[in-house]
């Protein structure tokens, strides 16, 4: 004991000593020189630096160290949780599996109104287990105010959209408390509380909940997550949460999982190992360690071969098809488009033949006229949407338009006609390309009225509002701050580009020719698609047949209702038209959906003649049988004039205009020399 005592004391002394020499030291006001040593600054000798990371190698460490490029990816909340639980990741064989597809979604632009329109469309109908609209819910409220989020996020630069689908979430009595549970975690990774709206969907195989997160911290700063969160740390929460609910997956889960796969056709987690099995020649054993994984192994070897997509070599070897996952991920979208055209016309009681229903590709549309049966989300992350449409061909037609923001509401039971959109260069850029070269490259509304005297202004500047849509777009042309536009010598290819982008947004244009259903067109009283087939010089072929009979039974219907009110007179048994019966028809409408208007606005309505100049303010679109209509209000009195699409940003602002016909010639904003629209 005595001796343990001398060495604490010795220990504490020479502790005291040491203490005293260094602070000598700094009262001498000691200077290190920093730098490499004369050993080190010796001929073949090692730095310092590099004898330590050589050390820590010969221990097994893990100190070496790497040249990487920086690519950003640990920028942003939550980027230590998303390299931890990408490196250390809970997900097993037994852990419950969730997909998480995440999109960040700028609201600039057209953003703002399309996060109306998606927060819309997932609040849809049929979308609960009981076939009810969507109920929108948050972190605190069971039933949250939408339109109260929209607003809030008025200032907000992005925001986040998810879709978190668990694998076993049939399982679950409802997700709401998953969600809301994978959410808080959330919050706990990033260091941030969250403002975000969700809604649970039923409505398919795999039920999912689409989340709305705003762009904004909890001090108001833009939300950053990192990508390495994204793209595996929310996944992986996901994962622990789901296991934590349900338990971890059984034996007989698993097995019953993989045994269920066998026979699908569309890529499974068997083939995917198959894939990955496989040499250079894609061939492949079908044997395995353990009699359960061999048997599946042959058994889904068996399936791709009925497939056409594996070929038995014998011996146990197989080889597998060329592009056999871009194959099987394919086969698993026509089944998924197959299950939803049933759904869909099971439940408006059409019954058409397998024979007759059609899937197109993007693109592989050639002209199209029917009634839309269904609009719906083909990829509900990406906002792409499908229209099912019954055709006067006797077919029912899927097809693939684009995103849902391109393409205006369509109302189901309307009748529209789809059209592939136009591919390349049109005759506006080869004119534009014709006069910059003409004039060192440059594009004026002055250099097209010199280069074409016959043209107008109005003509000249449809031109500078394609130029200005390519400018939006792809930031391919400049303007001058003269206001003429810089024309590059491939101005045509990089409009190539441009309708490429564009294809891929919407692949196809549709036209609203009636915006109600076939039912009501044969006895109304106004002008309709119907009356325009009877006098067209090249009528819609109709297939007896479908949709098509139905057309023919309305076209008789509609001939017999015209020579009923005096429009049309009956010879040799052939229903014939009188002259202007149809704008007879369009100034009955007129006059009649003016009345209520006049009452409501204390206004006289005054109806424009073609070829008059129509002024005034745009209240807003009225819908009408023979389709939309502009109100243009005025000081003493009001009109109505076809609707385009082009009016929808300009409702509660000054327009002019002149009438041609059908169309009208618009000069949007409140001076008549600004931009018209022809």
């Amino acid at each position: 004991m005595a001796f343990k005592r001398s060495c604490a004391r010795i220990q504490f002394l020479l502790l005291k000593l040491a203490r005293s020499a260094f602070l000598s030291i700094i009262d001498e006001n000691f200077e290190p020189k920093l730098g490499r040593t004369k050993a080190s600054r010796a001929k073949g000798s090692k730095r310092y630096l590099g004898i330590v990371v050589a050390a820590a190698r010969k221990a097994g460490g893990r100190a070496a160290i790497r040249s990487s490029r920086f690519d950003g990816s640990r920028i942003g909340r939550g980027s230590g949780s998303g390299r931890l639980l990408r490196r250390d990741g809970h997900s097993t064989t037994r852990s419950r599996r969730v997909v998480v597809k995440t999109r960040l979604v700028r609201l600039s632009g057209k953003g703002r109104g399309a996060a109306l329109a998606h927060l819309r469309y997932i609040q849809r109908d049929g979308v609960t287990r009981e076939g009810e609209p969507g109920r929108l819910y948050s972190s605190n409220d069971d039933v949250a105010d939408g339109k109260a989020f929209l607003e809030n996020c008025n200032e907000d630069r992005h925001q986040f959209r998810f879709i978190v689908a668990p694998e076993d979430g049939d399982q679950f009595t409802e997700l709401r408390p998953f969600v809301r549970r994978l959410m808080t975690q959330m919050e706990e990774d990033l260091a941030t509380r969250l403002d975000w709206v969700a809604v649970d969907h039923f409505n398919t195989g795999h039920p999912h909940t689409h989340v709305i997160l705003r762009g904004k911290d909890d001090r108001g700063r833009n939300l950053v997550i990192a990508r390495d969160y994204i793209a595996h740390g929310l996944r992986e929460r996901a994962c622990q949460i789901a296991t934590l609910d349900l338990g971890p997956r059984t034996d007989l889960e698993i097995e019953s999982r993989l045994r269920h796969d066998l026979g699908e056709e569309r890529l499974t987690s068997t083939d995917r190992q198959l894939i990955r099995d496989a040499d250079r020649l894609r061939i492949v054993a079908a044997g395995a360690p353990d009699p359960f994984n061999s048997a599946l192994r042959a058994g889904r070897l068996q399936k791709l071969e009925r497939l056409g997509l594996a070929q038995d070599l014998g011996s146990g070897r197989w080889r597998l098809a060329d592009g056999l996952e871009a194959t099987l991920r394919g086969m698993g979208e026509r089944g998924d488009i197959v299950r939803t055209l049933q759904r869909a016309l099971t439940a408006r009681g059409i019954d058409r033949p397998p024979a007759d229903r059609v899937i197109h590709q993007p693109g592989e549309i050639s002209g199209l006229v029917g009634r839309v049966v269904h609009r719906g989300l083909a990829d509900e992350l990406h906002d792409r949407h499908y229209l099912i449409v019954d055709g006067v061909d006797g077919r029912t037609h899927y097809l693939d338009i684009g995103k849902g923001e391109a393409v205006e509401p369509l109302p189901e039971g309307a009748i529209v006609r789809v059209a592939p959109r136009p591919s390349g260069p049109r005759q506006v850029d080869r004119t534009i390309a014709e006069i910059a070269s003409a004039n060192d490259g440059s594009y004026s509304i002055e250099a097209h009225l010199r280069f074409e005297p016959q043209a107008s202004e109005a003509f000249a500047g449809t031109h500078v509002r394609r130029l200005e849509a390519i400018r939006q777009t792809m930031r391919s042309v400049d303007r001058a701050p003269d206001g003429s536009w810089v024309i590059e010598p491939d101005h045509l290819e990089r409009v190539e580009e441009f309708e490429a982008r564009q294809r891929r947004d919407r692949p196809v244009s549709i036209e609203t020719l009636s915006p109600v259903p076939l039912a009501q067109l044969a006895c109304a009283d106004a002008a309709t698609w119907l009356d325009r087939e009877l006098v067209a010089e090249t009528r819609q072929p109709l297939r007896d047949a479908g949709f098509g009979r139905e057309v023919r039974t309305a076209q008789a219907a509609r001939g017999q209702w015209l020579v009923a009110q005096g429009l049309a007179d009956v010879i040799h048994g052939t229903v014939r038209c009188r002259a202007g019966f149809i704008d007879t028809l369009r100034r009955r409408e007129l006059v009649r959906v003016a009345g209520p208007l006049s009452s409501q606005l204390g206004l006289d309505f005054v109806e424009s003649q073609p070829g008059n100049r129509i002024d005034g303010t745009l209240r807003g679109p009225i819908e009408m049988v023979s389709g939309r209509h502009a109100l243009i209000e005025r000081s003493r009195d009001f009109t109505l004039v076809p609707w385009r699409s082009v009016l929808d940003r300009h409702v509660g602002k000054t327009v002019s205009g002149i009438l041609r016909g059908d169309r009208t010639n618009w000069t949007l904003g409140p001076s008549r020399s600004g931009p018209s629209i022809s």
